[in-house]
């Protein structure tokens, strides 16, 4: 700790120094001069090793800081910003929604979304009251929620993959007075028209005859959009202002029912600033963006360069590995979007000449996969990889933002309480925090494991956490006393590791790791290395409890479309790449593997059914490691794993 504090003394003096205007080699002999009463040489590399990214992120930190502190004193809201960067770029495009083809500037986004604002002013809505939308990605979805926010309205941003008992959850966790709903959509919503959740006004925008409007009670919005007057509306009241909300996005859902996330005028501003600060974006960029705008990543990160910094952004109704790179030379695009498993799925389509023709130089997203980073970066000549973390409600993001390859983000070693965050101990089975004697989380090292928590601060809009709709799930994400008393935290419920030099590597989601053999097994870093193995094939791994055998025994789902998949080839390719406690002991071979709409490996029904064969048409394979094979799980074998008359 007296380290720590000297290097951080050290650099602290070298950063003032030089904001005042010293020269670099008199604020280095000021901070060596700080330095010198410690004795532990190893923060002194570590200091210079990272010190230019250290300053850099303290800027952009301090740049995102400053400009929120100050719309919040002005009174501003995300309505109010995309006023002035209207203002900048009236006849610039906007928007460009590539289905069709049609180009919408930032004058007539501002114009429709005014006209959303009047007629939801004159359906009686007030600030406060929410609408729920329900459609595929287009420009109209965002001119419908910043039109509402005009007027207080807010928006919850309905995943349009959601069907029956999930689709009528979310919008009933909203408390949605009116559902808006596209006319690609209308079936889903037929399903649940009789429910008593689905009691609300309705609106459908797109072609929909007027039967097929009477059978789902809904009335035609496009007609009351055209009428609608175009010039602003008068301020909501009461006002809305940065720590106020503005709409709700969904999580993804992959370990039970999707929670309502409340997303505030300053976390849209703070997540889209970072992004384009973090990765040097700049006004003359085009994004093409095809991730959904029902998520955090599609509609903030992407959208939000639009409405804030004024960039044009490339819409796309839904991900197309095969048409990526010409949409991309199409649009004249110079950064792109990535999710979860969308980099791996480009790597797994056919060369072609559009992959290197194109003027992309930086990719943005999160969940590229170490495994796959490099070959993506080599095969398609994107410059720039702009990694980061963050789950839209968290107060703990963080920004890889100098290229280290694999890492998701750093926190600095030599100043790390200028951004509190931090790694914490927990038991890696039931994801427990660690306590010491005080009471309080225990820090971790360098190269450990540990849940990723930020402490929060309600004052500040950098800190601060606004959790859910359900105030139940928003306080078991809270933690107390985690590193200083009464103090209180966000758990993230990811686990990642840090290095020596402070960058975090993602490892897994809370209860992703199983412990096998004595062993943690890391389900992220198997999936990687399989998928690898199999030439970038869909895999999921997870753990399956055998009754009378310690822990858990690891178990691949592994998508064959064309079913041509060799048990024993694979066990070949395995035994190399794999130390015998993480190679997969269960073998599940499916025509796909479920992902959710952001492009995650969904594994919640494949625990539940774990090896049973009698659970699915899939094949189950059992490896006999006496045979040093896989065998067919039938239901005389089930039976003999159950009762303990076969050796794991």
């Amino acid at each position: 700790m007296h380290n720590a504090a000297s290097v951080s003394a050290s650099l602290g003096s070298v950063g003032l120094l030089r904001l005042f205007g010293v020269s670099w080699s008199w604020s280095l002999a000021a901070g060596l001069g700080v330095y010198l009463g410690t004795k532990s040489w190893k923060y002194f590399y570590i200091a210079a090793r990272t010190a230019k990214r250290d300053v850099n992120g303290l800027y952009v930190l301090l740049r995102v800081k400053m400009a929120l502190w100050r719309y919040m004193r002005n009174g501003s809201n995300i309505p109010s910003i995309f006023a002035q960067t209207v203002k900048r770029h009236p006849n610039k495009p906007a928007l460009i929604y590539e289905a069709t083809g049609e180009t919408w500037t930032f004058t007539q986004l501002d114009e429709m979304s005014n006209k959303v604002a009047h007629w939801a002013r004159g359906q009686g809505w007030v600030s406060g009251d929410v609408v729920a939308l329900f459609m595929e990605s287009r420009p109209l979805q965002v001119a419908l929620w910043l039109g509402l926010a005009k007027v207080g309205v807010e928006a919850a941003l309905i995943n349009f993959n959601l069907r029956h008992d999930s689709l009528m959850h979310c919008i009933g966790a909203s408390g949605a007075r009116a559902l808006v709903f596209g006319a690609e959509l209308a079936d889903a919503i037929l399903e649940v028209s009789s429910s008593n959740t689905m009691s609300m006004l309705r609106f459908s925008t797109g072609d929909l005859s007027a039967e097929h409007l009477e059978r789902l009670g809904a009335q035609p919005l496009d007609p009351l959009l055209a009428s609608s007057p175009r010039h602003p509306p008068s301020p909501c009241v009461p006002h809305k202002g940065m720590n106020d909300r503005l709409f709700y996005i969904y999580t993804s859902g992959t370990t039970g029912l999707p929670k309502a996330a409340i997303v505030v005028h300053s976390r849209y501003y703070r997540i889209a600033a970072f992004g384009y600060f973090a990765f040097c974006m700049s006004p003359v960029d085009i994004i093409y963006d095809c991730l959904p705008l029902y998520h955090s990543a599609g509609n903030i990160m992407g959208v939000g360069q639009c409405l804030i910094h004024g960039l044009t952004v490339v819409v796309k109704k839904k991900f197309s590995a095969s048409r990526f790179w010409e949409d991309c030379i199409k649009y004249n695009c110079t950064i792109v979007q990535y999710i979860g498993e969308i980099c791996r799925y480009l790597l797994s389509q056919p060369v072609r000449p559009s992959e290197k023709g194109h003027k992309v130089r930086l990719a943005v997203g999160n969940g590229l996969r170490p495994s796959v980073w490099e070959a993506f970066t080599e095969r398609f000549g994107v410059k720039q990889i702009g990694e980061f973390y963050g789950a839209t409600e968290c107060n703990c993001s963080i920004a890889n933002m100098d290229g280290k390859v694999g890492a998701c983000g750093f926190n600095s070693r030599i100043l790390p309480n200028v951004y509190p965050i931090r790694l914490v101990r927990v038991d890696e089975e039931t994801m427990e925090l660690v306590r010491d004697s005080r009471g309080l989380c225990v820090p971790c090292r360098p190269g450990e494991p540990g849940l990723l928590v930020g402490r929060i601060n309600q004052q500040d809009p950098l800190r601060r956490f606004d959790g859910y709709a359900n105030q139940d799930a928003t306080r078991k994400k809270i933690a107390h006393n985690v590193f200083k008393k009464n103090d209180s935290a966000y758990l993230s419920g990811d686990v990642l590791v840090m290095d020596d030099m402070g960058y975090m590597y993602f490892r897994d989601r809370s209860g992703d790791t199983f412990r096998w053999r004595g062993e943690n097994v890391s389900t992220t870093e198997v999936e990687g290395v399989l998928s690898s193995l199999l030439g970038q094939t869909d895999v999921a791994v997870y753990g399956v409890a055998v009754t009378g055998v310690e822990g858990k025994a690891g178990m691949a789902a592994i998508a064959d479309a064309t079913g041509s998949f060799d048990c024993n080839s694979f066990l070949q390719k395995v035994q190399p790449a794999l130390p015998s406690y993480a190679r997969p002991v269960f073998l599940r071979i499916s025509p796909h593997v479920d992902t959710t709409g952001t492009f995650k490996i969904q594994k919640t029904r494949l625990q539940r059914e774990g090896y049973d064969p009698r659970l699915t048409t899939d094949q189950i394979y059992f490896l006999n490691s006496r045979a040093a094979c896989y065998e067919a799980v039938d239901e005389e074998l089930y039976n003999a794993i159950t009762e303990g008359r076969v050796s794991l």
